[in-house]
């Protein structure tokens, strides 16, 4: 990311990982920037930290920011710390591209992806809840700390996952990077910001943080958009663009879909909801994936037709699972439920990619990846949060983050930093079949039904 023609060098740990194939997308080093001269810029580290320019404090927010802090605050401490939503423990990043160059409309990318509409929650959420009278926002500092346009809604220091999949590189002109572009899209509006069809040409972000697959999920944060209304959000977007876009244009791009984390933590494991005494784990979980299903189909019917669908990573070692216990050790019995989830999800995928000859759904390890990004960086605590292990209380105004973000994988008690995402979303793009199957994003771009 340049910074006021600076370029940022971003340095990682090496450690030898369990699976290279799985990690083959991970690169040491990355240098990027206006002025960047990679032949002296370069340097390695072996150091357990990188180190970055000391982050400016957060400038104190206007009151209304502080009051909707105060009760998100009250809330939480309520629920015993319960948050918008967790993300895969792992999300590694690569060198973070945070403050990409947003564009408006122009020719599909080189990819031929003309476009990618998301879905899900926090994970990708990029300002849907900002206008919400909700308590999942992250529209103020530190948030965006190292993102261009600052705070945006983004529950992370910078990038989330999805935009570094949609990533348009700049020219050579203007970044020293040497990184392949991925689909080649600018950065994607929240849906309230698009409101035109060339603002949408390319795409629209429709993720709301602390949204589930079920519409009572999330219900303790008040405000939030649920998979069903998001498409319902779709389709009428997908009015806008019938005429510029096109059928085929939306047969040829990108959706995104990343549910199912909410609907465990913000339902099944919260102690308000009943829903714990109504299904066992087994149960949950296929009510939940029937109900995917469900909504995928309908997302088909509208003409969806290149899928990618997220699964929930590891929740069983985020910050705030390890506050919550009296001995701060990870809950495997989480785990144990998000486990079958999952690989019903897959199935539910193979499903669907028989049923459905003229579409492609791919399915995104998430889990799988987490065991590896464990091995190295900090991965017992938040950058940025209260409490124990910076973790019972997600990240307030006022708070300062840790400075060497680029060594943590968790921005806060339950999300992960830029660096974490940028990993991910490059794993989605061109990784191998064990973290990305039947195919990886770049193959599905390129798939021909």
């Amino acid at each position: 990311m340049a910074e006021g023609g600076r370029c940022r060098i971003y340095s990682f740990p090496i450690f030898p990982p369990t699976n290279p194939k799985t990690l083959s997308f991970l690169s040491p080093l990355y240098t990027h920037g206006p002025h960047c001269s990679l032949h002296a810029q370069l340097t390695t580290t072996t150091a357990p930290e990188a180190k970055l320019a000391r982050a400016p404090a957060p400038t104190p927010p206007p009151s209304s920011t502080m009051a909707a802090s105060a009760a998100a605050l009250l809330l939480l401490v309520a629920l015993g710390g319960a948050a918008a939503q967790v993300f895969p423990p792992w999300n590694g990043t690569f060198p973070g591209f945070g403050g990409g160059n947003s564009g408006g409309a122009g020719a599909p990318a080189a990819t031929g992806v003309p476009a990618m509409f998301v879905f899900g929650d926090s994970l990708t959420d990029n300002g849907n809840n900002n206008d919400l009278q909700s308590l999942a926002k992250a529209n103020y500092p530190p948030y965006g700390i190292d993102f261009a346009g600052g705070p945006t809604g983004r529950f992370s220091n910078g990038y989330t996952m999805v935009d570094e999949i949609g990533k348009r590189l700049p020219s050579p002109l203007e970044f020293c990077s040497h990184g392949p572009q991925l689909l080649g899209l600018p950065l994607l509006p929240s849906h309230p910001d698009a409101s035109s069809a060339d603002a949408a040409l390319h795409g629209v972000n429709f993720a709301s943080a602390a949204a589930g697959i079920l519409d009572n999920t999330g219900q303790n944060f008040v405000g939030r958009i649920p998979f069903n209304q998001q498409i319902k959000n779709f389709e009428q977007t997908l009015g806008q663009l019938r005429t510029k876009l096109g059928g085929a244009g939306m047969a040829r791009s990108i959706f995104y879909v990343g549910m199912g984390s909410n609907d465990y933590l913000n339902n099944y494991l919260m102690p308000n909801y009943n829903t714990r005494n109504e299904y066992n784990g087994d149960q949950y979980s296929t009510l939940l994936v029937q109900q995917y299903a469900k909504q995928l189909n309908t997302l088909y019917g509208l003409g969806a037709r290149r899928f990618v669908i997220a699964g929930v990573g590891s929740m069983a070692c985020i910050p705030n699972m390890r506050a919550r216990s009296p001995r701060n050790v990870c809950s495997p019995d989480v785990d144990d439920l998000i486990i079958p989830f999952n690989n019903k999800v897959k199935a539910m995928v193979n499903n669907l990619n028989a049923n459905r000859h003229d579409a492609k759904f791919i399915y995104v390890d998430n889990y799988a990846m987490i065991s590896e990004i464990l091995r190295f960086s900090v991965i017992d605590r938040g950058c940025c949060g209260i409490g124990r292990n910076r973790g019972m209380i997600t990240c307030l105004p006022f708070l300062r983050p840790c400075l060497n973000r680029n060594t943590y994988i968790f921005w806060d008690a339950f999300h992960p930093t830029e660096r974490v995402n940028v990993l991910l979303g490059r794993a989605a793009f061109n990784g191998g079949t064990d973290v990305v199957y039947p195919m990886n994003i770049q193959q599905l771009a390129a798939w021909q039904p």
